[in-house]
């Protein structure tokens, strides 16, 4: 495998977008942690600080009878999405410049 953006180590940002992004429609703990490709310590590392600041709600939703935990991506946390990606452009569209 040639390096590239699968074998590029993500940083803090990177993960807590991967996350949010797996969270819009609102999901299951494991649910996200497939999606986002990441461990169940990792994904407990960033749920309590992501709800902390608001960008995730916990929220019990009925589901075939049983009540389930789910984890949905809040309007903050759709901000913070949508500046992370005006911000990435800027930046590819700067180093395409050099």
């Amino acid at each position: 495998m040639s390096y590239g953006e699968s074998a590029k180590r993500r940083d803090r940002h990177d993960i807590v977008v991967e996350i949010l992004r797996s969270a819009l429609d609102g999901k299951v703990k494991t649910h996200i942690m497939y999606k986002a490709k990441l461990s169940y310590a990792q994904l407990n590392e960033y749920l309590p600080l992501l709800i902390e600041k608001g960008f995730i709600e916990n929220v019990t939703v009925k589901h075939r009878k049983q009540y389930r935990k789910i984890f949905k991506t809040t309007f903050k946390g759709m901000k913070f999405l949508e500046n992370f990606e005006s911000v990435n452009k800027l930046w590819t569209f700067a180093t395409e410049s050099f």
